[in-house]
């Protein structure tokens, strides 16, 4: 009997029968789906979401802003230290589809529990939910889950998920104003706490892992990824992926602000503008995808560093609507293929068999920098009293990513 196909594409080239052929991409469609649901719910619902109750805290408590918004980046620094390093190595030896229902009951208690709160001490409690949540039932999974399923059309099927995370962003602001109005912030944080845990976790709980049943069902000690840490090409990833996240999340974080108190716009003009790039995020997700499954990786890394880069001047400086709008476009196209293209990027230079212990790594690397650079970059406006220096800072993070990958291999290796 042949061994079963490792891929969805493996089938094409594959001597297999007809029903398996239908069988094998039913269930990678499946996966497609399943991981856009996860990361629509993790990322664009959890993640994305929380920011919208910042103010009613804030009204409630009587905590300052630096306190609320205090809550994303103390818990990801936390969870880097003690979790994020070995997260990875979780993923590869117990397999993405455990650690993916475990974060997503995380990340549901989380905002269960912060629709709960009175107390500053259960507010970083939840909060440190919400950041394992992420971990365990974000990207990671997501990625290794994707990497084992698809060869040739990986960077579609990761394009693919991705749009769940802009989709769900861009709906989250509605979907609480709604619930916010019925019921009230906190009962509009436990309904949606609920709601990511009813539509994720069944779709988690009933998904294969590998188109190989053996592989899901038989655990077996991970090959040594000890020579992957002593490469400079993983180093020169890990900084070149902090350096471009830094300056997307430092844009990205502190545009609201920007817009509404020293631009002045009114606030349907800023919802605007950031609902323009979320929705030119989904279409950098799928060209991004699209190149990179045509292209050298390490060529539309580079881009999407460099698209980042020349947008950042154009908020800043330019002083006519037009300049913003094609901020707003241009950056949304690299925000989208940002986050996107390091698995990619990082299954092509080291294989998939130790891709969870890297991923594991270099997210968690990333995650202080999407933490840090936003405070960062307000303590700069703050004392300056200006974002002029802090444009700088954000180029030239983005230009610092680029130098970084640029040493990188353009070949692929096989998986």
């Amino acid at each position: 009997m042949s061994n079963p196909p490792r891929s969805v594409e493996d089938v094409d080239s594959t001597i297999a029968s007809p029903p398996v052929d239908a069988t094998v991409r039913s269930e990678g469609l499946k996966v497609a789906a399943t991981s856009f649901v996860v990361l629509f719910s993790i990322v664009g619902l959890a993640l994305w979401g929380l920011p919208f109750y910042y103010d009613f805290m804030v009204q409630q408590f009587g905590w300052s802003r630096g306190r609320v918004t205090s809550g994303d980046a103390f818990t990801k620094v936390v969870v880097a230290v003690l979790f994020g390093f070995i997260a990875g190595w979780i993923v590869d030896r117990f397999g993405p589809r455990r650690i993916m229902m475990a974060g997503i009951l995380m990340a549901g208690i989380a905002l269960i529990g912060l629709g709960s709160i009175s107390t500053l001490g259960l507010f970083y409690f939840f909060f440190l939910f919400n950041a394992l949540g992420y971990v365990c039932g974000g990207p990671l999974p997501v990625q290794v889950l994707l990497s084992r399923w698809f060869d040739k059309s990986r960077g579609k099927a990761m394009g693919f998920a991705y749009l769940g995370i802009g989709f769900g962003g861009a709906l989250v602001p509605l979907i609480s104003h709604t619930l916010v109005e019925h019921f009230g912030w906190q009962a509009a944080l436990r309904i949606l706490g609920i709601l990511i845990i009813v539509l994720s976790f069944p779709l988690a709980f009933f998904v294969k892992e590998s188109p190989d049943p053996t592989r899901a069902r038989v655990r077996v000690t991970p090959p040594d990824a000890r020579w992957a840490f002593k490469t400079a090409h993983f180093y020169l990833l890990t900084i070149g992926s902090m350096c471009s996240i830094a300056a997307v999340a430092g844009t990205q974080k502190n545009l609201k602000l920007f817009l509404s108190l020293d631009r002045h716009y009114p606030q349907s003009a800023a919802a605007q503008i950031l609902s323009l790039v979320l929705a030119f995020s989904i279409v950098g997700r799928l060209l991004m995808g699209w190149l990179a499954d045509r292209y050298p990786k390490r060529n539309v890394m580079l881009l999407i560093y460099l698209l980042v880069a020349a947008s950042i001047p154009l908020l800043f400086f330019g002083t006519t609507k037009l300049a913003v709008y094609s901020f707003a476009v241009v950056f949304g196209i690299g925000l989208g293929g940002d986050y996107m293209i390091i698995p990619l990027m990082t299954a092509d230079i080291f294989g998939l068999q130790i891709l969870g212990r890297l991923m594991g790594v270099i997210l968690t690397a990333g995650g202080v920098a999407d933490a840090v650079s936003p405070w960062l970059i307000s303590r700069l406006r703050d004392s300056t009293g200006s974002y002029s220096s802090a444009c700088f800072v954000l180029v030239g993070f983005a230009l610092l990513g680029a130098l970084a990958v640029l040493p990188l291999p353009r070949h692929r290796k096989a998986a």
